[in-house]
């Protein structure tokens, strides 16, 4: 008579602890999910810093142009404005792929990443012919301390979206080939963050350097 209550209390025990288990697993990946979107946080920080240093840079030295030209005298705002839109809109369009990603949408966040892509491409187009345009003028980095200055902080955002792109081109071939799990949709969000941060980084770009350059 006793065996049966014996039993059943056995059965019951293992599945509390199978379900301690599986809910422990559950809890680590959201953790790790977590702790990978808080460390990325971290570089994001220490990437301020990196850019708050240059603008300091940029803010002491542009003054500095050696009897040569000044932001005014070569910065076409017209064309900075389209550069500028190209990028801003960019954030809007992953927006939407991070939506659709989270709403497990493959076919949706690949054509949002593709459109951010193509937005990204156009910002880094516009951008390297600004630069060759200025060294073919004889405004290169070497002109005078403004320019190199102008150069490094510009240049140096420019091969961080280079970076995004780079990074959203392998986002794109992960979704084809393993969809939207919860690791992917965890990078996509880190890339998100590192897209629109890019996005702030160059409004203060577009505000310290071209707009209060051109007056």
């Amino acid at each position: 008579m006793s065996a049966v209550p014996e039993t059943l209390k056995f059965a019951n025990d293992h599945d509390l602890h199978a379900d301690d288990h599986g809910g422990g697993h559950h809890d680590e990946h959201q953790d790790t999910g977590g702790n990978t979107l808080f460390g990325f946080w971290l570089y994001l920080m220490t990437d301020c810093i990196l850019f708050a240093s240059v603008f300091a840079t940029y803010a002491v030295l542009y003054m500095n142009t050696d009897g040569g030209v000044s932001g005014k005298d070569i910065f076409d705002l017209n064309f900075v404005l389209v550069e500028t839109a190209a990028l801003l809109v960019s954030s809007i369009t992953y927006g939407f792929a991070l939506l659709c990603a989270h709403k497990q949408q493959k076919a949706g966040t690949l054509l949002w990443l593709l459109v951010t892509m193509a937005l990204g491409c156009v910002f880094i187009a516009m951008e390297v012919y600004e630069f060759h345009h200025l060294i073919v003028e004889g405004n290169g980095p070497d002109g005078s301390a403004f320019l190199s200055s102008f150069f490094a902080l510009v240049g140096m955002h420019g091969l961080h979206v280079t970076a995004g792109l780079i990074w959203m081109l392998v986002m794109v071939l992960e979704v084809l080939k393993r969809g939207l799990g919860a690791q992917t949709v965890t990078r996509l969000g880190c890339l998100s963050l590192f897209w629109h941060f890019l996005d702030i980084v160059w409004v203060c770009v577009f505000t310290v350097v071209y707009l209060l350059g051109a007056m």
